[in-house]
């Protein structure tokens, strides 16, 4: 983002007033510091003598059909309360973005090469698999066996912005390596939630979903790229996914799997389009510098021309990837939180030896079974010789990095809506997922302010 600058229409005073948004905006951990800014409201709301409020916002009430949104188009709609809003039509675009960057880091980035992969796809693996594992132990046979996926997801926002505390010592290959190991976490999360998490499958809707898929699949062959037919067609699939018992929000991750990774234009069309792009820009210096305030709309088809060059310059992932991540990382990801971290710590859900035991067995396989995980399986793919270690890295980080991927925020959170019909199960769990990811931050940045050197190279 551009940094602004007085100009005759933009005084000194609006800069003075906008630069501190918009250096908050430039900010790497901006979105991670407004998601804890969210959850702190959301835990002061729902333990202050208005939970009554919060809970009729956001998960409503049978009695009430006032805390139930509804919308409708032609007739066909759904009415919930905002919460479920929030879980399964929000969440949806969020699953989305993430569908579209577990795509791209299979085409082009750090999954796409086997050897490269192999060391974070590992890592993953024994991320899930031990604090599953953990939770299996203390409730195998129990009413509450249901949450075993639930230590198993890193919440990539606040992973990455606990790393990117410590700037430079990082090394790139430290910083690859817990991207690639929460994009496959994605991958494995993803694969639970579709597999272990549907509720009884309704096999019609479930076919009108997928013909919504193939008329989405059409459209990317036919090289149609006007996005408000997809946007249709993506209501289409994500309201016959709803009713079909599969989450709703596997839909956005089908669509996102679906968006086309690749440009449209030709690569002997490049030149082409460079050439257009320069002559337009050049038409609209001549229309800034002419001085005519009568060439406005001149100005603004030019400029709409521009735009469209641009567009074109990327594929259909890598812009609707780049529209939507400000939206998610501003505005779902916060609005998540502050629907569903709000945990009453009441003498009901402490005093409960069941809520308890969800809540520490969560805890425990986000704060020691990831990190072991992570390490262990690591460990296992580069002494087997089918990885490596990133350049400049040792295991003390490795180990580290490990404990910073048991932050497991929102997606932690949005498996546990899913897992348990139980409010006392849910509120352990919630619990659990708070305190783990706050110890796995403290320390992780702890244990890597020891082993990062002081110049990462």
């Amino acid at each position: 983002m551009s940094s602004l600058q007085p100009t005759p229409d933009r005084p000194r005073l609006v800069v003075l007033l906008t630069r501190p948004f918009q250096r908050f905006f430039a900010l790497e951990a901006a979105s991670s510091i407004l998601l804890l800014l969210m959850t702190i409201t959301a835990l002061v709301w729902a333990n202050s003598p208005f939970y009554d409020s919060y809970h009729h916002l956001f998960h409503g009430d049978p009695a009430h059909p006032e805390d139930y949104l509804t919308i409708a188009f032609l007739g066909v709609g759904l009415s919930m309360p905002l919460g479920h809003w929030v879980n399964d039509a929000l969440m949806a675009i969020f699953f989305f973005v993430v569908g579209m960057e577990i795509k791209r880091e299979l085409v082009y980035g750090e999954l796409s090469n086997r050897q490269r992969a192999m060391l974070p796809v590992v890592a993953a693996l024994g991320g899930m698999v031990v604090p599953a594992s953990i939770y299996v132990a203390f409730h195998l046979g129990g009413p509450a066996i249901n949450g075993w996926g639930i230590p198993m997801a890193t919440d990539i926002a606040f992973a990455v912005a606990a790393l990117s505390v410590f700037g430079s010592r990082v090394p790139p290959g430290l910083k690859v390596f817990l991207l690639a190991l929460a994009i496959a976490d994605d991958i494995g999360a993803v694969a639970v939630i579709a597999v272990f998490y549907t509720e009884d499958l309704h096999p019609y809707y479930l076919l009108y979903a997928g013909l919504g898929l193939l008329g989405i699949m059409g459209m990317n062959k036919a090289g149609v790229r006007a996005y408000g037919l997809y946007l249709a067609a993506g209501g289409f699939v994500w309201y016959f996914t709803h009713h079909s018992g599969v989450h709703a929000t596997i839909a956005g991750v089908a669509i996102g799997f679906l968006t086309p990774a690749r440009r449209d234009l030709p690569d002997d069309h490049h030149e082409t389009l460079i050439e257009s792009g320069s002559h337009l820009l050049e038409r609209l210096r001549e229309l800034i510098t002419g001085g005519d305030d009568h060439e406005g709309h001149h100005r603004h088809h030019v400029s709409r021309e521009l735009g469209v060059i641009g567009r074109s310059s990327l594929s259909p992932l890598d812009h609707l990837t780049n529209l939507l991540h400000p939206w998610v990382a501003f505005f779902i990801m916060p609005v998540f939180a502050l629907s569903n971290a709000g945990v009453p710590f009441t003498p009901e859900t402490l005093g409960d030896p069941m809520a308890m035991r969800v809540g520490t067995a969560v805890a425990l396989g986000l704060l020691i079974g990831k990190p072991i995980g992570v390490t262990l399986f690591s460990y296992i793919a580069v002494k087997s010789g089918i990885a490596v270690l990133p350049r400049n890295c040792n295991w003390t980080a490795i180990a580290a990095t490990g404990v910073l991927a048991g932050i497991g925020f929102t997606v932690a959170l949005f498996v546990t809506t899913l897992a348990f019909k139980e409010s006392s199960f849910i509120d352990g769990s919630k619990i659990g997922i708070l305190s783990g990811s706050f110890l796995a931050t403290v320390i992780g940045m702890g244990l890597l302010s020891r082993s990062l050197p002081r110049d990462a190279a």
